[in-house]
């Protein structure tokens, strides 16, 4: 079964930057999607950034020019890269990886001062 292994949450100040990253088992990593999501408390789990296969990434546009998504197929690795971090993206993010519809654990981000 693919286990998706994520890490680099933590607590930083508003303005601050985080770096997150989820580690795929299979190595047919590169054939999929990959999507992180968040969820906050008292809100449903929302779609932040998609990358395709092929590299090609869409973003909510609450994060539109602050996340960047990206990958690296050699070490089955998707990256969420998080600058200009705002309270309201204090959440549990999650990667999700569509070719086995499978979810990693969720890493902790919380911005506050």
């Amino acid at each position: 079964q693919v286990q998706l292994v994520e890490s680099g949450g933590g607590l930083v100040q508003p303005g601050g930057s985080l770096r997150l990253s989820c580690v795929v088992s299979e190595s047919t990593f590169r054939l999929s999607a990959m999507a992180w999501y968040r969820r906050a408390p008292g809100n449903q789990r929302e779609l932040v950034a998609h990358i395709r296969g092929s590299g090609s990434t869409t973003y909510a546009d609450s994060v539109k020019g602050r996340f960047t998504i990206s990958r690296d197929n050699a070490k089955n690795t998707v990256y969420l890269q998080m600058n200009s971090l705002k309270p309201e993206d204090t959440a549990v993010y999650y990667c999700f990886a569509s070719l086995w519809n499978s979810w990693g654990q969720g890493t902790q981000v919380t911005i506050s001062s």
